[in-house]
């Protein structure tokens, strides 16, 4: 019940988060405009490189406990309670059991599950923000764009995992997870645009160095940072080309980006439309 307890109350605070910051876009820190025929300094990309990871690791890391890990954790606690009782005991894909919500089970879900697919999105969220909608609306279409596009392909609504037909109806497993997914873009957006506002440039300062404090989440995740220094390289390289500079500064690319994600949307959205009426309908 405790477990159960702390849950409700991570949730909330995540529904407390889209309340307050739901409305806050991501706010680059000061002098990060560069002109598209300049190169900026070397020492300013590496900076704001940093500044990225940090509100990528922090708002990931917070979505990933709030909303994929408390939220996950609910959604599956509601599914085995209303499994019925020939559900309860039996083992699921993940070789949790059914019925039985344990401390150790829940903590590697929130690490394994929750805090791994937080950081991945938060990722993803700052990559593709340019091209989503303003205010509450990017939250809620990149939310949407996480259960279309990855959603069905790998979770939490992957047609061919068994637990559909184990525990709770279909209908309420596709409905708490699509409001799940929903959620957790939703709490990513607000966490990156308010964490964005309090983040400064790395200096020699020690406030400013503090806030960098974030960075040694990297630390249990060493398998992540060569990926992440490997980003770093090309992120400096591109800075350094004039000719992508000019393209990323044009005004039509963000037309072309939203086009872009339209389309990814589209062409996804059929396996999706399969996929729930495969967990809806199963035979």
């Amino acid at each position: 019940m405790a477990v159960v307890i702390i849950c409700v109350l991570l949730v909330l605070a995540g529904i407390v988060a889209v309340i307050r910051w739901g409305d806050l876009s991501v706010q680059p820190p000061p002098a990060l405009e560069a002109d598209a025929a300049t190169r900026p300094p070397l020492g300013l990309v590496v900076r704001r490189y940093l500044w990225y990871a940090t509100v990528a690791l922090t708002s990931g890391f917070g979505a990933g406990i709030l909303a994929a890990g408390a939220g996950g954790r609910l959604a599956m606690r509601l599914l085995a309670v209303t499994a019925g009782p020939d559900a309860q005991g039996r083992t699921t894909e993940a070789a949790e059991i059914v019925g039985r919500i344990s401390v150790d089970g829940t903590i590697g879900f929130f690490v394994f599950v929750g805090v791994f697919a937080g950081l991945l999105t938060a990722a993803a969220y700052l990559l593709l923000r340019r091209w989503l909608p303003g205010g509450r609306a990017g939250g809620l279409v990149f939310g949407a764009l996480l259960l279309v596009v990855a959603g069905t392909r790998v979770d939490p609504l992957r047609d061919n995992n068994p637990d559909f037909s184990l525990v709770g109806p279909p209908w309420l497993a596709v409905t708490a997870f699509v409001a799940l997914g929903l959620f957790h873009g939703m709490v990513v957006a607000a966490l990156a645009g308010r964490y964005s506002r309090a983040l400064p440039l790395v200096g020699a300062q020690p406030r400013a160095i503090a806030a960098y404090a974030p960075l040694l989440l990297l630390i249990p995740l060493f398998l992540a940072i060569p990926v992440i220094v490997a980003l770093g390289f090309l992120a400096i390289l591109a800075s350094q080309t004039r000719p992508l500079l000019a393209v990323w500064h044009d005004r039509r690319a963000v037309a072309a980006g939203r086009i872009v994600l339209a389309a990814a949307g589209l062409v996804a959205l059929p396996g999706f439309v399969s996929a729930l009426a495969s967990i809806l309908n199963p035979t």
